[in-house]
């Protein structure tokens, strides 16, 4: 679970998002903005990183209502072995996907990460599960996410890292390399190893 100081400045940052959508009064807007530098202050003093200027700015890049944001990753399996990329920007190991993007169907994104991130043609064949990202041990975000898990069939393509991958590769269940927390967990990569063996299993979902 997130710390308690970033559930409280996530939910200010949600107030402050959704009321900046729909304020019309020039005061009121002006409050919104002083609850989101509130969030923003809690945000730095909290995880030490960066300072109140830069959560604001941070911040300020969604608008509308405020609502989860969607992550989604692909299951790739071959000869029971799971693909995985590796990050530039950690050095660590992850799941094919990333945020969706605004137009893209959930299947359509995770079809488009994977492409971009391995090199290989997927299809989406099943949703494995939907999860919230704060139940889940990854390290917090300042964002609220949900997590989407796509089992996915190879119909083309061949390994290539991209711009933001360096390497992919297949592993069996017994030899995963060090994960990218922040993306894909262990009990994660367990469970989905469990839906390739158990594929009468349901979608799992919080």
């Amino acid at each position: 679970m997130d710390p308690q100081w970033l559930v409280w400045a996530k939910r200010l940052q949600a107030i402050a998002q959704t009321g900046l959508t729909y304020a019309k009064d020039p005061f009121d807007v002006e409050r919104y903005q002083s609850i989101r530098l509130v969030a923003s202050e809690m945000m730095a003093a909290g995880s030490g990183e960066g300072s109140a200027d830069s959560f604001v700015k941070l911040l300020s890049m969604d608008v509308g209502y405020a609502t989860p944001k969607v992550d989604v990753r692909a299951a790739v399996f071959r000869d029971g072995r799971l693909l995985l990329v590796r990050e530039k920007e950690d050095g660590r190991w992850t799941l094919p996907g990333g945020w969706a993007d605004i137009g893209d169907s959930p299947s359509g994104a995770v079809v488009r990460e994977v492409k971009e991130e391995s090199g290989y043609d997927v299809k989406a064949r099943k949703l494995l599960a939907l999860l919230d990202r704060n139940l889940h041990g990854h390290p917090p975000i300042p964002y609220h996410a949900y997590k989407l898990f796509f089992l996915c069939d190879i119909v083309g393509g061949n390994a290539r890292a991209e711009q933001e991958t360096d390497a992919v590769g297949f592993f069996a269940a017994d030899e995963i390399p060090p994960l990218s927390l922040t993306r894909v967990t262990p009990a994660q990569i367990a469970r989905l190893f469990e839906h390739f063996v158990h594929p009468e299993w349901p979608t799992e979902f919080d």
